[in-house]
């Protein structure tokens, strides 16, 4: 029953660049497949292969074209077929984007990699420790993982019972970047999915729920105060009233024609 679940949840309508993070080379694939029966996704297929383009690297070849083929499934790719239409196929190669650089981390992807993957990416590309990275790849890496760092000689950092060995033992992955003989301990865990409340609208109680839960608030906001004179002057001439108050919206349609098939916005990079 969960496959199945997992199954419908995945196609290029619920697609996002945070969740195509998910997916793997043959589900998009089947996705295109898919999307060749819908058209609605026909006239979207711009906004869909920008998706997938955000994690995926794309490319259409010829279908003849064995060496450029053998090419792609050297470099990683999966190759395959993909019908757009009822008489035209195309053959693509496509591969998942590396993370192996902090640049190439973002906040799409940076909840879709584990702690000891963010250690190694942060480890190739480190020298001056925490500090050293800027403050957007800071921003971007603590809004998926708890961040904290300790700075010790290297014969205290191992103390028994010290930050190291707590951190560690509550689940932390370390990196550890030396500086002399002091070391640059980095400590990095994955955050829990955080909670996010809906709007609560109110709707019609019954008759028979509480009598506390149908407190009726008086609303003084609109009503005049009692002591008020109900004095209707007619409107100066500098006010701004129904009669001498207009606005014009211009509305501006979208210059961008309807794609006609996935081909004509699959490019090479």
């Amino acid at each position: 029953m969960k496959e199945e679940k997992t199954e419908k949840s995945i196609n290029l309508k619920t697609l996002t660049k945070s969740t195509v993070w998910d997916v793997q080379e043959n589900d998009i694939f089947r996705m295109l497949e898919a999307g060749e029966k819908d058209a609605e996704i026909k006239e979207n297929l711009r906004h869909y292969t920008d998706i997938i383009r955000s994690a995926f690297m794309l490319e259409e070849f010829k279908e003849d074209d064995k060496l450029v083929k053998q090419k792609y499934i050297k470099l990683g790719y999966k190759v395959g077929t993909v019908k757009i239409a009822e008489d035209a196929k195309i053959s693509l190669a496509i591969k998942k984007r590396p993370i192996t650089r902090v640049t190439d981390l973002t906040y799409e992807n940076i909840r879709h990699i584990s702690a000891a993957k963010l250690i190694e990416v942060l480890d190739r590309n480190f020298g001056g420790g925490w500090d050293s990275l800027s403050q957007s790849i800071q921003d971007i890496i603590e809004s998926g993982f708890d961040i904290s760092t300790t700075t010790l000689p290297k014969d205290r950092l191992h103390k028994k019972g010290g930050m190291y060995e707590k951190k560690v033992a509550d689940g932390y992955e370390v990196l550890e970047v030396e500086k002399g003989t002091w070391v640059e301990a980095i400590f990095a865990k994955l955050k829990p999915e955080a909670f996010k409340p809906r709007m609560k609208f109110d709707t019609p109680h019954s008759e028979d729920e509480d009598d506390d839960e149908d407190v009726e608030i008086e609303d003084n906001y609109n009503r005049p105060d009692e002591d008020e004179d109900q004095i209707i002057d007619e409107p100066d001439d500098d006010e701004i009233t129904e009669d001498n108050y207009r606005t014009t919206f211009a509305i501006e349609t979208d210059p961008d024609e309807d794609a006609e098939s996935l081909s004509d916005y699959i490019v090479d990079e």
